[in-house]
């Protein structure tokens, strides 16, 4: 078992001293009542559940770090007459994210972001600026055509922050894997001593083992085909397939809640093509877009996605992946980079099965975003069509590495901008940078 398995652990309940004094936000108390027992060694079952707890509240600072105050201050920097009712309402419409820290609420790092999205309710920022112009227009040409295919090639790269001279140093970062849209994947260039993981790895990389290096560096191109279909239109075996309809502790699980959701979604429905589209139509038209903390610091994230209404696009796919399978719709997780002419950026969706077509896609956060804005057309391509601009690196949730890294991992679950490792020690956010540039991305 690596360390990063113990993430697998965290529906367990945690021992309601410490789990209290988590939320009360005496982070240091908790950590040291997880210290004392696992010092103790009296509970090995329960050591996994105590250790990723530990590293989440380690962390949990770096995702909330403002005060209410510091946070009020930001908005009022744009929004003068901002008021500490207006605040008040903007957390209890869920439009704010927060934690307790030692006593004391703490607003997290992109609450800003997240506050941009709504304008009617923060109509004193400096709106979201989203012009869909070129999407749209690479859309219906996909429509039009049947089909789109990309040639991208992209230059990623991640780097240490602190000293490593001498020191043993790890690195992977993701690559394009074999899937159903890729084809034609070549590594053009990279740091010396890069280990390609197999094409088909569930979280592909591209893996360096060195001494006192601390930036490294891959280019690679790819071909990326978008097929357009209507899920609605196709003709289905009355029988559908029974692969990927389980449960995967700890944020895929059938809980009552969402058993009780799926059945109230699809009831009357006998269709496994209509049963999905009642469900990508129930989280785009009522999930809402919400930057998230670290994915380690959510619990059960599709049944509190349904019971929050908030989500990024990671937990948008989770719950629809849920909600698939509780219904018998086989459904997984896909995952890697959305690409743009002007950039690429980390992004989630979801895979669905209808025999006998196969796989299908639905972009659930995308089609969230068309009804923010009105756009039904846009919305309802993203049930059943994507983009041919992505990047596909991942193709199944909370996959190891390839090698499993044995230090801590900043993301445990997902792996889209890669992962450093120094002296066997995992490096968190705050020591690491990365990016990823766009050099070419030509429609074919």
């Amino acid at each position: 078992m690596t360390k990063n398995e113990a993430f697998l652990h965290l529906g367990d309940a945690l021992p309601t001293d410490i789990a209290r004094r988590r939320d009360m936000g005496d982070l240091e108390g908790a950590v040291r009542l997880i210290d004392q027992r696992l010092s103790g060694g009296k509970q090995p079952l329960l050591a996994p559940r105590l250790e990723a707890e530990r590293v989440r509240l380690e962390r949990l600072g770096h995702d909330y770090p403002f005060t209410r105050a510091e946070a009020v201050g930001q908005i009022r920097a744009e929004w003068p007459e901002f008021t500490e009712e207006q605040f008040d309402a903007l957390v209890d419409g869920g439009r704010i994210d927060w934690r307790m820290l030692g006593g004391e609420m703490h607003i997290h790092e992109r609450f800003l972001e997240s506050l941009r999205i709504y304008p009617r309710e923060a109509p004193g920022l400096r709106p979201e600026r989203a012009d869909h112009t070129e999407r749209d227009a690479m859309l219906a040409r996909m429509e039009r055509e049947g089909s789109l295919t990309a040639r991208i090639t992209l230059r990623a790269s991640i780097r240490a922050l602190v000293p490593v001279e001498g020191r043993a140093v790890q690195a992977w970062l993701p690559i394009p894997a074999a899937c159903p849209q890729q084809s034609g994947i070549q590594i053009l260039d990279a740091t010396p001593g890069g280990v390609p993981a197999p094409e088909d790895a569930p979280q592909r990389t591209i893996w360096w083992d060195t001494r006192g290096v601390s930036e490294f560096t891959v280019t690679y191109r790819y071909l990326h085909r978008a097929e357009y279909v209507n899920p609605l239109a196709l003709p289905l075996e009355p029988v559908q397939p029974a692969f990927d309809l389980e449960e995967q502790p700890p944020h895929i699980l059938f809980t009552p809640y969402l058993r009780a959701l799926a059945a109230r979604l699809t009831a009357g429905l006998t269709s496994p093509a209509e049963r999905a589209k009642a469900i990508y139509d129930y989280v785009t038209g009522q999930v809402d877009y919400r930057y998230q903390p670290a994915y380690l610091q959510l619990d059960c994230i599709a049944d509190q996605c349904a019971k929050t209404l908030r989500g990024d696009c990671g937990v948008f796919a989770l719950l629809f992946i849920t909600l698939c399978r509780i219904a018998g719709i086989p459904a997984r997780w896909q995952s890697g980079l959305s690409v743009r002419p002007d950039g690429a950026g980390p992004h989630d969706w979801a895979m669905f099965y209808l025999a006998p077509h196969g796989w299908l896609w639905a972009d659930c956060s995308f089609g969230s975003s068309a009804r923010r804005s009105g756009e039904d057309a846009r919305r309802a391509h993203y049930f059943g069509s994507l983009d041919p601009w992505r990047m596909v690196a991942n193709s199944a949730f909370q996959a190891p590495l390839t090698p499993p890294m044995t230090g801590w991992r900043q993301d445990p679950y997902d792996n889209q901008v890669g992962e450093l490792m120094v002296d066997g020690r995992g490096l968190d956010s705050t020591q690491r940078d990365w990016s990823q540039e766009v050099l070419e991305l030509e429609l074919l």
